[in-house]
């Protein structure tokens, strides 16, 4: 898989992570809506993770129909962090603890690479979305609101 990691300055003072990314990775080749954020998501039954551009928002109602549950909620911050293995602004859609259902924005797919976090505050990783989709085996639809 053909991959780049990509490091910022994160400013341990700032917690609007994903619009740090954005600030610090576009402006050349790159656009806001191809940085992705990785939401931790609660089901009924467990949890599940949402990946969508960082300036979108979720459709919670969407997310669950993709995820074929009837109702999803944002995940506790605590959980999320615990069930991942990152921190809050280092979630990545990548290597988490537990494989867990993945759902990724369609808008992906029209981008040769999308960026997400690479695990910690400051660093992202660029794949190929259907590489992306092939290593969470997402389901890929349209869950912005």
């Amino acid at each position: 898989m053909e991959h780049r990691v990509l490091e910022y300055h994160h400013d341990p003072r700032s917690h609007d992570f994903g619009a740090e990314a954005v600030a610090a990775l576009t402006g050349g080749e790159l656009v806001a809506e191809q940085i992705f954020k990785t939401l931790v998501l609660a089901l009924p039954k467990g949890l599940a993770v949402a990946v969508l551009p960082v300036p979108a928002k979720l459709s919670l109602k969407a997310a669950a129909a993709a995820l074929g549950v009837a109702k999803a909620t944002m995940a506790d911050p605590a959980d999320a962090q615990r069930s991942s293995g990152y921190v809050l602004g280092g979630i990545s859609p990548l290597g988490q603890r537990r494989r867990l259902p993945t759902v990724l924005d369609s808008s992906a797919l029209g981008f040769d690479e999308v960026l997400f976090s690479a695990g910690k505050r400051g660093m992202s990783l660029a794949v190929a979305p259907g590489d992306l989709v092939a290593l969470t085996s997402a389901v890929v639809v349209d869950i912005c609101a």
